[in-house]
């Protein structure tokens, strides 16, 4: 223990390797260390954990000890023999952490470092084993190109030496076909030059008698004679065919014509054909009815088409287009089309479909992108001789009201659930395929919509029998009603469409609110008979909207009960 009155010992740095060590500045309580500035400034950077670390005044104590090396026994810490992750660890050691924190540290950073590096070498493999077979198939392609170029090099001789033969033997065939009008031409002349000569031959004899006739100064002699000469001149005048002989002097073989002026535009259009470019689907510009779908589409290449075909399926989900691109057997094909355009009839109603055009010409053919259509519903209309006399149906059969000059002004649950059927039905019974229709609520806070049987009886309220099923309000409650049971659903208090979803083959029949696309309710049936659309009005009116195509967001949908 020191006097009082004597100053302080300084306090030596612990961490510092200079002999002697300088004087220490702070302690740090935590580290239980005393500091010079400068191992202070090296061991405590300002930075967690450092920052949290307690320095105080230098004071001697018992207790606190030196930083010991982790790694060289009994030897301080020195600025070389640590790093700043084990330096990190040593301070946290002295502040009472053990071994194992650094010993687990170092295996959760060597299992995550092990596990990234195995995913990025996996994804490094699986990369380079795609691009290997991208490879691959490129290499092939250049061997197929190479090939393939050959090939049609070869077939370009083959071609060229066709046509130059062809043109040789044109020209022996012309040339022969002008030599022989030639020899023809000449032959006639030649005869008819020598029937001119001996015309003239005859001719000129005759004249020459005639000359001699008409010296002779003997009458008599004249007399004998003359007769003679002048009949022969006389007839030798007269006829053209022993005087002048038949010919033909415009025959000059200057009429015909070898003009190779079209073959010459042919030889230099000559070029190689390629496949046509793929035609594209224009979806827009389709059209469809309840049985069939017009399909137009668009080529880059239309004056080297050929021909078009059209392929076609029924459209089950994205999972269904590459099993039937493999799959001929699958697809109905309509050959042969001229037009980009063609009408399909005898379709599912209310049945999407999957739709391929093919472009073909001499040198191969090209696909379309698959396009997907679809039919409308089976259109009907109310049947006016079904409907109730209370009720009115108007003159476009779409619309029912209730004929409110016969009906009281108040209504009861119990009148709402009698006997009474104020309904009507639709003009078609359906059997197969899917259909959707929609009933506005023209303001009506009574009434009913659904399908029944054929069999179901006429005036009786729809949905009391087996034989029907329906959507009901009644004021502000709504129910789904069959063979007498109800069961309450919640609809927006402002429904004013109904959409009504009906697959005959699978068995279903489901209500929606139509603006909302709210599933409402679905009855699973396992129909024995055909179905009508029925309607029920006690209040207001209801107006039909059919022949409507399935809005894309119930295509495909599973719906529970």
């Amino acid at each position: 223990m020191s006097n009082p009155g004597t100053p302080p010992e300084p306090i030596q740095c612990q961490f510092c390797e200079q002999d002697p060590p300088q004087d220490a500045v702070k302690t740090c309580v935590t580290c239980e260390v005393s500091y010079c500035e400068e191992c202070l400034r090296a061991t405590h950077p300002n930075k967690k954990p450092f920052t949290g670390h307690r320095l105080i005044e230098p004071m001697p104590d018992s207790h606190l000890r030196g930083l010991q090396c982790l790694e060289h026994e009994e030897e301080k810490v020195n600025m070389y023999c640590v790093t700043d992750d084990q330096l990190i660890c040593s301070l946290c050691k002295l502040v009472g952490r053990h071994r194992d924190h650094q010993v687990a540290a170092l295996s959760d950073r060597y299992e995550k470092l092990k596990q990234a590096l195995d995913s990025n070498l996996s994804n490094l493999i699986k990369r380079n084993n795609e691009l290997e077979s991208i490879m691959g198939k490129l290499i092939q392609t250049c061997q197929h190109v190479e090939v393939n170029a050959s090939r049609q090099e070869g077939k370009l001789l083959e071609e060229c030496d066709v046509l130059i033969e062809i043109i040789q033997q044109r020209r022996q065939i012309i040339g022969s076909k002008i030599k022989e009008g030639k020899t023809q031409r000449i032959r006639k002349l030649a005869q008819q030059i020598s029937n001119c000569k001996q015309c003239i031959e005859r001719s000129s004899a005759l004249i020459t008698q005639a000359d001699q006739t008409l010296k002779e100064t003997d009458h008599a002699r004249f007399l004998q004679t003359a007769k003679c000469i002048n009949e022969r001149v006389s007839m030798a005048s007269a006829s053209t065919q022993v005087l002048i002989p038949e010919i033909n002097l415009t025959d000059t073989f200057d009429t015909v014509a070898l003009d190779f002026t079209r073959e010459k535009k042919l030889l230099e259009n000559l070029d190689y054909l390629t496949a046509p470019n793929a035609p594209c689907i224009r979806e827009e510009l389709c059209t469809a009815s309840y049985d069939t779908i017009s399909v137009h589409w668009t080529s880059d290449d239309e004056f080297t088409v050929v021909s078009y075909e059209l392929q076609y399926a029924i459209f089950t989900g994205q999972s269904n287009i590459a099993s039937l691109c493999n799959s001929l057997e699958s697809w109905m094909i309509v050959p042969n089309i001229k037009q980009n355009h063609y009408t399909v009839h005898g379709l599912q109603s209310g049945t999407k479909y999957i739709f391929v055009v093919k472009a073909i010409n001499q040198a191969g053919s090209r696909s379309s992108e698959p396009g997907t259509l679809k039919t409308n519903s089976q259109p009907f209309k109310l049947d006016p001789k079904s409907a109730h006399k209370k009720l009115k149906v108007s003159h476009d059969n779409l619309t029912v009201e209730r004929d409110e000059t016969t009906s009281k002004k108040g209504h009861s649950q119990e009148r709402f659930t009698s006997q009474n059927s104020y309904g009507v039905v639709g003009n078609v019974y359906i059997d197969s395929g899917r259909h959707y229709w929609e009933a506005l609520i023209g303001g009506s806070t009574w009434y009913a919509v659904g399908i029944a049987y054929k069999s179901a009886p006429k005036h009786e309220w729809i949905g009391k029998n087996s034989a029907s099923w329906v959507l009901c309000r009644c004021n502000n409650s709504w129910v789904v009603r069959h063979n007498s049971k109800e069961l309450a659903i919640e609809p927006s208090p402002h429904l004013r469409r109904v959409g009504i979803l009906l697959d005959y083959d699978v068995g279903s029949v489901s209500f929606y609110d139509a603006v909302g696309s709210q599933h409402l309710h679905t009855f699973h049936v396992s129909f024995v008979q055909p179905v009508c659309p029925v309607f029920n009005v006690w209040n207001k009116c209801l107006t039909i909207l059919s022949g409507l195509p399935i809005p894309d967001h119930l295509e495909g949908l599973e719906l529970d009960n």
